[in-house]
C-alpha cells in the first residue's frame, strides 16, 4: 500500500501541542477590521484549538493516527 498523503493546506494551518491536541488559529481576523472592537480583534488574535466534532476530519488530513 503506497504513503498516505498530507493534506498541504491542513499542514499550513494547523499544528500539533505536546499533549495531542490540535491548535488552530482564530477565523474573521482578515479583514472588514475597522467595524469590530479593539477587544474583539485582540482576542482573535490568540490561537485556539480543534473541536472536537472537528478534529477525526483534521487528523485524516495530517495522517495523524489510523
Amino acid at each position: 500500500m503506497p504513503k498516505l498523503k498530507t493534506n498541504s493546506s491542513a499542514k499550513k494551518r494547523f499544528s500539533l501541542t505536546g499533549t495531542g491536541k490540535i491548535k488552530r488559529k482564530c477565523a474573521f481576523k482578515s479583514h472588514i477590521l475597522t467595524k469590530k472592537t479593539t477587544k474583539q480583534k485582540r482576542n482573535l488574535t490568540q490561537a485556539a484549538l480543534v473541536d472536537k466534532a472537528d478534529m477525526g476530519n483534521v487528523k485524516r488530513m495530517l495522517c495523524i493516527g489510523k
